[in-house]
């Protein structure tokens, strides 16, 4: 089935530049968002968040506080016409060295046993960092990117943009 693995701060929230998003007020939609991730819906494509979030692991917050925020996130997408299916998050802190927190595969790896109907000739995935590209790397996959930085497979100014080149592509 085709895929778009999503990063969330940077691709699909504001990123907070030296923090994180903590709480509902905190999470603000980039432009376009919410009809780039209904356009891929309609488009049967499976959309998969794959994020890291040490504020965890640094007590900045809580699963509680993340899943709120989640909860937040995929209602108003839906109320939107969208769909999430899943999301994958690693809590851990960046010198714990799991195989969960990306650039390391450990999260898409987790996805691919949950949906092994997942064809990775059909699957990208979309981020904003250097990080979200090393991933896409050692996970197999092609890399989007929004934004100047980092050297992928494909560049795009926003999600918006990158979903419709899916869709034309898939044509």
């Amino acid at each position: 089935m085709k895929t778009v693995f999503l990063d969330r701060d940077g691709v699909i929230n504001k990123r907070l530049i030296g923090d994180y998003v903590k709480r509902i007020e905190e999470f603000e939609f980039l432009d376009g968002v919410l009809d780039a991730i209904k356009l891929l819906k309609e488009h049967n494509y499976r959309i998969i968040i794959i994020t890291n979030q040490q504020g965890i692991g640094k007590k900045l917050m809580s699963e509680e506080d993340l899943n709120k925020i989640h909860s937040f996130m995929i209602k108003e997408i839906e109320k939107n016409g969208g769909k999430v299916d899943k999301i994958y998050y690693c809590p851990h802190l960046e010198n714990e060295n799991c195989n969960c927190r990306k650039p390391k595969p450990g999260m898409i790896e987790q996805a691919l046993k949950d949906y092994p109907d997942i064809n990775k000739e059909n699957t990208f995935m979309i981020g904003d960092t250097e990080s979200d590209v090393k991933l896409a790397k050692n996970a197999g996959l092609r890399s989007i990117i929004i934004g100047e930085e980092a050297d992928p497979d494909f560049r795009f100014k926003s999600l918006l943009e990158a979903a419709m080149f899916l869709v034309r592509e898939e044509k």
